[in-house]
């Protein structure tokens, strides 16, 4: 439980937007909205708007879900990145969730997730939407978003038509951990996004680092072999000697993260892209959207099961594990 503690801990860290890159200011959405009642308990969507919208035209939508380990964390982890994709067009939600305490367990989780979706796809007028709905998520967040349209959702009917995934919880079969969260209730297998691929699972990107013990890759490989034997499209990058969520720190994973700058920015742009591929988002990420750490090459091709980076990246993050380098100074800074 302590390490658990510390991981949900030092996610925060992680994505704070002065390590995101982003502006050092708070971040603060546009509009903030209830989408859920629960006995007492409200949950917020955190609504961040297109800046500068004023046409009228019709945006696209994505919903945010945050990460640590279904027990801890907040909306205000995907802030950042929210507002990144807003800045890409996109209406984005950061989505609260129940967390696992007491008689709450990920089931109620999943449930969350199912109703956020419903709620933004009811909201179609009020915030100019064009009715196509990505979903995004972080290790537990992407097991929640992965699990709505995969297991599916009371009543049916939850639909996505894109999925991102940041180091993701895809099977949770072994899943010690998540399997006591449960209570018994169900087993980790009734969860586990991977062995309940349909054709209902969206188009989805990946980004995983190989050596990543929280959220295994083999968990991603798993779900991708799924998805594409039944003609969808599924992208994983992975990115060779990295943890979870691309920490370089392969010793402790779940509290002492230290995330590989160029593995981020590219993983970012990987998600862009593959967006703008869909359709999601026409332009190419806004200037500054990867603050200083844009260390970024030219893209890979899509369409396959699993890509590792290009050339570039390897070379890249070779040298950044020998800080002497004198190429990687003057890309870095020094630092």
């Amino acid at each position: 439980m302590a390490r658990r503690v510390a991981f949900a801990a030092a996610v925060a860290l992680l994505v704070h937007p002065a390590l995101l890159g982003a502006q050092l200011d708070p971040l603060e959405p546009s509009v903030t909205r209830v989408y859920r009642v629960i006995g007492s308990d409200s949950l917020h969507a955190y609504v961040f708007l297109p800046p500068g919208r004023s046409d009228g035209s019709p945006a696209n939508a994505v919903l945010l879900f945050h990460g640590g380990g279904w027990h801890a964390g907040e909306p205000q982890w995907t802030f950042a990145t929210a507002q990144r994709f807003a800045n890409s067009g996109l209406v984005a939600v950061a989505v609260q969730y129940r967390l696992a305490s007491g008689s709450v367990t990920p089931i109620e989780a999943v449930a969350d997730a199912c109703a956020a979706v419903s709620w933004i796809r009811s909201r179609g007028s009020e915030f100019g939407l064009t009715g196509r709905v990505a979903g995004y998520g972080v290790s537990a967040g992407g097991h929640l978003i992965a699990a709505s349209v995969t297991i599916g959702c009371p009543g049916g009917g939850v639909e996505l038509d894109a999925l991102l995934l940041w180091s993701p919880a895809l099977d949770v079969t072994a899943d010690r951990w998540f399997d006591s969260l449960l209570q018994s209730r169900a087993t980790a297998a009734d969860l586990s996004p991977a062995q309940h691929v349909g054709r209902a699972t969206p188009p989805t990107c990946i980004v995983q680092g190989d050596r990543d013990t929280v959220t295994p890759l083999a968990g991603a490989r798993r779900y991708c072999a799924a998805l594409t034997a039944l003609g969808q499209r599924c992208e994983l990058h992975i990115y060779p000697g990295l943890g979870h969520l691309l920490t370089r720190n392969l010793v402790n994973q779940e509290s002492d993260f230290d995330p590989d700058p160029v593995a981020r920015a590219d993983g970012i742009a990987r998600h862009h892209d593959f967006l703008r591929g869909l359709g999601f988002v026409s332009d190419s990420l806004p200037h500054g959207a990867l603050g200083d750490q844009a260390l970024r090459g030219p893209a890979s091709g899509h369409g396959t099961n699993e890509q590792s980076p290009p050339a570039w990246f390897r070379s890249a993050i070779t040298t950044r594990r020998n800080p002497s380098s004198a190429k990687w100074a003057r890309t870095s800074g020094g630092g």
